[in-house]
């Protein structure tokens, strides 16, 4: 890693994702961090919890629109998550997803999600729905939202998703999924009623 002078600053890569941002927060256009490859690698003590929140040096950052502002330059490579500038990339920590689904709305063939952050997105071949085991076998539902970064459905939001659903055979038996933009997306097995 290449040495930097000083700690990061919060307040350093805000104003560097800001001036990244420009005028294109308003139409809530994405700076190209996917395009940046910048020099200094570093981390910053920014923690994503499971919740959504976001904690910098073990304070919760209240500030939502510096929250959005952040969101907007996260990315994530092969070796971790970062927040990236055309001058500095830093390593934050993410306990599970960067994102939270916090609303999903049926528009015609389309299951419309909306984050915690903003961020509006159609699930489909492009923005797939997945569902993982937790330990103890509970479901760990989570829908793509950009370059790798998937936002984890919140409770309200699945069961929404699950009044949703429909049942289809499979090889394993009968499933439940729901179908957004011509693809369909299995959420788990249909359980037999007693």
């Amino acid at each position: 890693m290449v040495e930097h002078e000083g700690k990061p600053k919060l307040e350093r890569v805000a104003a560097a994702a800001e001036a990244a941002n420009g005028d294109e927060r308003k139409a809530r256009a994405l700076p190209p961090v996917h395009l940046w490859n910048p020099t200094y690698v570093g981390e910053i003590d920014i923690v994503i919890r499971k919740d959504g929140s976001w904690v910098h040096e073990g304070g919760v950052i209240g500030r939502e629109a510096l929250v959005r502002l952040f969101s907007t330059i996260l990315r994530k490579d092969p070796d971790g998550t970062y927040l990236v500038t055309p001058v500095e990339k830093l390593r934050v920590t993410v306990e599970d997803a960067p994102f939270v689904a916090v609303r999903v709305d049926r528009d015609g063939p389309a299951l419309r999600f909306v984050t915690n952050v903003g961020d509006e997105v159609e699930a489909g071949p492009e923005h797939p729905i997945r569902v993982d085991l937790g330990a103890g076998g509970e479901p760990r539902p989570y829908v793509h939202v950009r370059a790798g970064l998937e936002a984890l459905l919140s409770r309200p939001v699945f069961y929404e998703l699950v009044e949703l659903a429909e049942e289809r055979p499979s090889a394993t038996g009968t499933e439940l999924g729901v179908a957004s933009n011509g693809a369909w997306f299995p959420l788990g097995r249909a359980e037999a009623a007693p």
